[in-house]
């Protein structure tokens, strides 16, 4: 917990690491010191009281607002060299449990040849990941080490934002919340909040605990997110990857929960759709895959708590169960995307999901994405600035009904371009994914 702020000065220089009982707001030398609380609604449980600290005072001094910029710059500088570190230890883990063999020496030199090739855009990135003001780093939902999220702010202020809670890939080893901050900046553009959600990972936690972290990091926006200018009626759930099954599995729970009676902390009706971008949802179907591909069958059984794991960690799976199925009627709108020259994880994969969920009447739409990879849509894509039909394709969902941020979308300029076309054609040549 950080030292109480007293002036305004303090609160500029105040680190982005907070948790919700930290947040502060400067406002007006008439008012009052006050205590706001953030309740959730439909008889859910509360969370903590957030604080406003308000104070009249204001520094004048310009050695003062030097001495805080330094402070504040030196700050940054510690947590992107404590961010690398922890990139680079997420590597490195990776690496020792899929061992280390022709295959993987192999992986690993595409791997780094791809990273280099997307190293323009990679770098801008980082600086405004790590300098931006609209970027809240490691805002603290749960008490477990990961239990952190950063938020994505839009520039404008006006009115409530929608929001978007975004589980990040990783293949269930090296998920990181800062692997979506190409997403959320792109939609902060937009006015569109972003919650990018961290969670253990293996070996940390197995998938029972991703999916409990998970499923505490949308409870907390859910509740919490009006404290930042987040509309608590427009939030949608998105995944990637290994975070797109994490995030089905959390929802699909919480729907079951919720038809049971269960006590819960927010409600699947909370979310207004779920957005899973080239997810796998059925592990029966993807340990053979995973095997062939270098993450093997041990490690996988590992991670998902045994073959015996498999049915309850499979959304596709327990859809069949007729108490699951009766619960997917409370499911919002589902929206699979995936590219159809996927090799990490197949397309099949959304496809058969998709039947599935039509089989017990909850409400999907598929779309696959001609030639684009397992990277393209993810990266490549919003690398390449300009027109990007998924990113399009959920704008387009989230201001479907508003009608003043579908005229700003209609007359918003181009993405920048952040990677040359040619680095970014032989990227998608060694890729290793």
């Amino acid at each position: 917990m950080h030292p109480p702020l007293e002036t305004q000065q303090a609160e500029r220089c105040r680190p982005m690491t907070s948790t919700v009982s930290e947040i502060e707001e400067v406002i007006t030398p008439e008012d009052s010191e006050r205590t706001t609380f953030l309740n959730g609604s439909n008889g859910l449980s509360s969370p903590e009281p957030v604080r406003r600290r308000v104070s009249g005072k204001s520094p004048v001094d310009g050695g003062s607002r030097r001495i805080c910029r330094q402070q504040s710059f030196g700050r940054d500088i510690g947590h992107a060299a404590a961010e690398t570190y922890l990139i680079t230890g997420l590597s490195f883990k990776l690496l020792r449990y899929l061992g280390v063999g022709y295959r993987w020496i192999m992986k690993l030199l595409a791997l780094t040849c791809y990273a280099m090739l997307l190293m323009p855009g990679f770098l801008q990135v980082a600086y405004l990941y790590f300098f931006s003001s609209q970027v809240r780093r490691s805002v603290v939902y749960g008490d477990q080490p990961r239990n952190r999220l950063d938020l994505y702010l839009p520039k404008n202020n006006d009115g409530m934002k929608p929001v978007v809670v975004f589980v990040t890939g990783g293949a269930w080893i090296i998920g990181y919340k800062a692997w979506g901050s190409l997403l959320g900046m792109q939609l902060a553009e937009r006015d569109i909040i972003v919650a990018c959600v961290d969670y253990r990972n293996f070996p940390q936690g197995t998938i029972s605990d991703m999916v409990t972290d998970a499923s505490q990091g949308i409870s907390f926006v859910c509740n919490n997110i009006s404290a930042f200018g987040g509309d608590p009626n427009r939030i949608y759930l998105m995944g990637q990857s290994a975070g797109a099954h994490i995030a089905a599995c959390a929802l699909l729970e919480q729907a079951t929960k919720e038809s049971k009676g269960e006590s819960i902390s927010w409600r699947v009706s909370q979310i207004k759709a779920y957005f899973g971008l080239s997810g796998g949802y059925n592990l029966y179907n993807l340990v053979d895959h995973f095997h062939k591909r270098g993450l093997y069958r041990s490690i996988f059984l590992s991670i998902m708590e045994g073959e015996e794991s498999f049915e309850k960690f499979s959304p596709e799976v327990r859809l069949k169960d007729p108490i699951v199925g009766k619960a997917a009627s409370m499911l919002p709108p589902i929206m699979l995307f995936h590219g159809s020259s996927d090799y990490s994880i197949p397309c099949d994969a959304s496809k058969t999901f998709a039947d599935a969920l039509q089989a017990v009447g909850a409400k999907v739409e598929l779309i696959l994405y001609s030639g684009k990879t397992h990277t393209d849509l993810f990266l490549q894509d919003p690398l390449r600035g300009g027109k990007d039909e998924l990113f399009d394709d959920i704008v387009s969902v989230i201001h479907a009904e508003d009608d003043d941020a579908l005229a700003k979308d209609s007359l918003a300029p181009p993405r920048k371009r952040l990677v040359p076309e040619l680095l970014l054609k032989l990227a998608r040549e060694v890729s290793p994914f």
